[in-house]
Parts: C-alpha cells; structure tokens; sequence
C-alpha cells in the first residue's frame, strides 16, 4: 500500500513535466525562439489564447504539487495504511492530467472538477497521515 503514496508522487511530477508541452507549443505558435531566451515570459502577450492558459495551467501544477508531495511524504513517513488514502493518492494524478487538457482546452467545468478533486486528494492525504501520527 505503501508504494501507491511513492507513486503519487513520482507521478503528480510528471504531470508538472507534462504540462510543459501546451507552454511550450504556445511558445512556438507565438514565435518564440532563441532570441527570446533573454526574457521568455515578455512573450506572454503574444502569446494565442491556448498559450496563455497554459501558462497558467503549468503555474497551478507547480502549486499544486507543493500541497501534495509533503501529503504524499507525510503518509509514507507515518506508515498510512488506509483505502482512502491510496485511492486519493492514485486519482491525485490522474485528474491533474486531465486538467491539464480541461485547462488549455478551456473547458471551465471540467478544469474546476480536476482542481477540486486534486485538492480534495491532498487533504485526504494530509487528514489520513495525521490521524496516524496523532493515533501512536
């Protein structure tokens, strides 16, 4: 069970790795190039509606790993042994990489159901590993 928390958070990196691709396509599509390695984010207002959500949607990743790899880490450190907690911890992912989709393909709905889910994961994970550490 252990390992789902492991692979959570190897794979919530991932999705951060990932998201770099709509960024960066919105990048091309803008004309970036190496010139503008100097100051790539003065690009953003060149940047086609897409791009700009995926600038934007690559941020929200960054912050949204930073509250679920301590969770993650915080049930491998306590020894959470929890069915909740490892589906949380497996669809945690899941759903950021389909926001990711959601987000830059400007589906409101969907993005804010990937964001809620994805947060609702941590939080689980954070209430399941602290119910551990505050039991023993």
């Amino acid at each position: 069970m252990e390992t789902a928390f492991a692979w959570s958070l190897c794979l919530s990196a991932v999705v951060v790795l990932l998201s770099i691709g709509p960024l960066t396509y919105g990048r091309v599509k803008a004309g970036y190039s190496a010139e503008n390695m100097s100051a790539p984010r003065a690009l953003f207002d060149e940047l086609p509606d897409f791009g700009k959500r995926a600038v934007w949607c690559h941020q929200n990743c960054w912050e949204s790993i930073t509250l679920h790899a301590p969770a993650c880490l915080l049930c491998l450190i306590a020894g959470v042994i929890s069915p909740v907690a490892v589906i949380a911890a497996w669809v945690h992912p899941i759903v950021r990489f389909i926001y990711i989709g959601a987000y830059v393909g400007d589906i409101p709905p969907a993005r804010g159901l990937c964001w809620a889910s994805g947060l609702l994961c941590s939080t689980l994970l954070y209430k399941e590993g602290l119910t551990v550490l505050l039991s023993s």
